[in-house]
């Protein structure tokens, strides 16, 4: 077999939830190299080299396939066609609750971010005023850097010290826990608490970020609670929704709380669905859209409705999602046909700058992993960026003489005028001295004229590599608004040189248009997302007109930036190892078939097994298997054994914890059937082997696991090709897919590791190494 490369194992610290992977051995059963001494001193795990050639053990599958064994078949069987009805009725009940509290957790971060940088704005514009005239504007730039880094310290020290998954946008970990990856904690209220409060401080910290990424990981986690029906963390249990305490139910609500974040966030429910289905569900169906719709219409108007309360115009719903870019008006904003091929050259600049912004990105990002990873740094970085920004800010706006005049009908909200004329102000603070949302709105539609082309230029570069610095750090943020922010700049700067060298015609004259065209263009070009996108814009502007130039500007900026980078949110899960499947298998991987892909030698268990065998087999470190297939009879020569089932080890240490042994059942006649509700009582946490205590006495005894084993697991031929297998792994959202012999018997165990770790690199098809980081 050609280019297939020497796979490295080592043990460390197991994640702290007690999770274990589902262990591979090396291609073909053959036996783990064993390292010699200069091997494994260059292979000691604090110096992993960080890249994407990586693949991380430590994640584990979730189960999106139900377990179809006796418990559960005779609980579907006992369901009356009104108990079927019920549960129906109940999940569109989570999908309405998800909406509402999705929609109540962004009106609180927009409110609090309002009155908290508003505060701010003041404070500093007072000051600045006030020391414009008597000198001694050092004093402004240091209170404004101090406000800045108090409000960051804050927010970092939460993520670096208390919850570091919370950090960052919060999509590239939704997108792999859709595409069924556990990453751990990532679901948690103490998650969800720290992240809304983190993007907060980062936000009115003044840091180039926005509250839209963090909104969709808010969803997630309020999805994956409200739908369970309890508080593992709060280890508070309502007993509601006790059906839905399983994987595949909980990762469709996710999908659904993910998508009532990005309505919430840009008041784009459609959006929401299509963002859903592009980055993320493996299972779709045609019930799910319309839950998922339901749930992003709800969060959004939910919103609305508060937010109308907050802005004193009670009931008024017409202004939706915590984005508003404002309406554009058909009349001023009609473009021509002549115009497309412009705006496709704007998409190509786009993908070109995003991949630049990817690229620099990448390598911080590998800069923070190997040295920046100790929490204290970690805030000092975090406070680092926020002081440079507000005095890079303040320096812009101090050399900046762009004035403008104040009309009468202005939006601004903190007009400086530092040293301008009299009804006068500084325009290059409007776009620094401001929360970005509101930078982006002006921008957009501020009239001709406002904006010195100089102006725009330094604007647009500098905010460039401050997000790209920002991006990564231990704060909660997003990166949808610092992109649309700097494509609005360089946008509308297109707009006002076309109109400088076309000085006839009215409709070069709006670059209100142009910097709409460049916000979607730098967006598709960092993060690569097109259908969404697309809806996301046109119902965020509230535009139709406008679908198309926006399609054509998102699908040319990913061609182009896909040549030279991948988008960013592929990136940071590749560097976090993640085994993560794509939609399809590698283009060139047919020569591949299951005989080469599966692990084995696989461990078995036999139908009814010795206590003390299933006790050693799950307390065995070195494997820590999740899946065992059910035999007729494990032979003691490792001869392939006939199959029975696939049993899972949560359903084993659940058996274990509840002494279901043969001996005891024959013994005590009164003793209590056990019933699904022990599992999904055990579900999501269930306890490690090393928890669970078995005597010696124990240990003789025998189990039964007919009753409790999935007796219909999915399996392949030998000889079935690696993109058939993917396909059926893929589509079906399997954790374990047993390879089977003409005569049925085992012969090896497809896992989700086994699959990611080919992908197509630029030498053709590469295999990543395994790596229990």
């Amino acid at each position: 077999m050609a280019n297939i490369t020497k796979k490295v194992s080592w043990s460390s610290r197991g994640d702290e939830t007690g999770a274990v992977w589902e262990g591979t051995p090396l291609l073909n059963g053959s036996e783990r190299p064993s390292l010699s001494r200069q091997d494994s001193a260059s292979w000691r795990p604090k110096e992993i080299p960080h890249n994407e050639k990586l693949l991380s053990l430590k994640y584990e599958s979730l189960d999106y396939d139900n377990i179809e064994n006796q418990l559960f078949l005779e609980e579907e069987r006992r369901m009356s066609f009104m108990g079927f009805r019920c549960l129906e009725i109940s999940r569109w009940v989570v999908c309405g609750m998800i909406g509402i509290l999705t929609g109540l957790i962004a009106c609180f971060i927009d409110v609090v971010v309002e009155e908290v940088a508003g505060i701010k704005y003041k404070v500093i514009r007072e000051n600045i005023v006030q020391f414009t005239e008597a000198g001694g504007l050092s004093i402004s730039l240091i209170l404004w850097t101090v406000l800045n880094c108090v409000f960051v310290m804050v927010g970092a020290i939460m993520v670096a010290c208390v919850e570091p998954i919370a950090g960052g946008s919060g999509i590239p970990q939704i997108k792999c826990y859709l595409n069924g990856v556990k990453i751990p904690r990532v679901v948690r209220l103490k998650t969800l608490v720290i992240k809304v409060l983190g993007v907060i401080c980062s936000v009115v910290g003044g840091l180039a970020v926005g509250k839209e990424g963090p909104m969709i990981h808010s969803g997630a986690v309020v999805a994956a609670g409200v739908s369970q029906g309890r508080s593992t963390s709060l280890k508070r249990d309502f007993k509601i929704f006790e059906y839905f305490r399983r994987d595949t139910e909980k990762r469709d609500f996710v999908s659904a709380g993910a998508a009532a974040g990005v309505s919430a966030a840009f008041g784009a429910p459609v959006g929401g669905v299509l963002f859903s289905l592009e980055e993320g569900a493996s299972f779709w169906n045609q019930m799910l859209t319309w839950r998922i719709f339901f749930a992003s219409m709800i969060s959004t108007f939910t919103l609305n409705f508060f937010l109308s309360i907050y802005h004193g115009k009670a009931g008024e719903l017409s202004n939706p999602g915590l984005i508003n870019f404002g309406r554009f008006e058909t009349e001023t904003m009609g473009y021509n046909l002549y115009e497309i091929p412009l705006f496709i050259a704007m998409g190509a600049v786009g993908g070109a700058l995003g991949a630049l912004f990817n690229v620099l990105n990448y390598w911080l990002t590998i800069f923070r992993i190997r040295y920046v990873h100790r929490p204290c740094l970690q805030v000092i970085e975090a406070m680092l960026v926020a002081a440079v920004t507000a005095a890079v800010s303040f320096i812009m706006i101090y050399f900046s003489n762009d004035c403008q005049p104040l009309r009468p009908d202005h939006a601004e909200e903190y007009p400086l005028q530092l040293f301008c004329a009299d009804g006068e102000y500084n325009s290059m603070a409007t776009a620094f001295f401001n929360t970005p949302e509101r930078s982006v709105r002006s921008l957009f539609h501020n009239a001709p004229g406002t904006y010195n082309p100089l102006t725009l230029g330094l604007f647009t570069l500098t905010y460039f590599f401050l997000a790209c610095w920002t991006y990564g750090l231990s704060v909660s943020a997003g990166v949808f608004i610092p992109s649309l922010l700097i494509g609005a700049a360089w946008g509308r700067l297109c707009g006002i040189l076309l109109a400088s060298i076309a000085s006839t015609g009215s409709i070069w004259a709006d670059p209100g248009k142009y910097a709409l065209i460049g916000a979607a263009a730098q967006l598709g070009g960092i993060v690569r997302m097109t259908l969404s996108l697309t809806v996301i814009m046109v119902e965020a502007t509230g535009n139709v007109t406008y679908g198309l130039p926006i399609m054509l500007v998102l699908m040319t900026a990913k061609i182009v930036g896909d040549y030279f980078q991948e988008g960013l949110y592929d990136i940071h899960i590749k560097l976090q190892s993640v085994p993560f499947l794509h939609w399809e298998a590698p283009a060139t991987s047919h020569w591949l078939t299951a005989r080469e892909v599966m692990s084995s030698p696989v461990t078995c268990l036999n139908r009814v097994e010795k206590v003390g065998t299933i006790v050693d087999v799950l307390s065995n470190t070195s494997t820590n298997h999740n899946g065992f297939p059910v035999v007729m009879q494990v032979s003691d020569n490792d001869e392939p054994a006939k199959l029975c089932g696939l049993i899972l080890r949560s359903q084993l240490i659940v058996l274990l914890k509840h002494k279901v042994f043969v001996e005891l059942a024959r013994s005590r006649l009164t003793q209590r059937k056990l019933q699904l509700k022990d599992f999904r009582d055990a579900y999501p946490r269930f306890p490690p082997i090393q928890s669970i205590h078995v005597s010696q006495d124990e240990r003789e005894c025998m189990m039964d696991l007919t009753e409790f084993m999935n007796a219909t697991p999915y399996t392949v031929p030998q000889d079935t090709s690696l993109p058939r297998v993917f396909k059926l792994f893929r589509a079906l959202g399997l954790r374990h897919l047993v390879v089977v012999d003409d005569e049925n018997r085992v012969v090896g165990l497809v896992t989700r590791k086994d699959l990611a770790r080919y992908h197509l690199g630029k030498h053709g098809l590469e295999e990543l190494q395994l790596a229990q980081t």
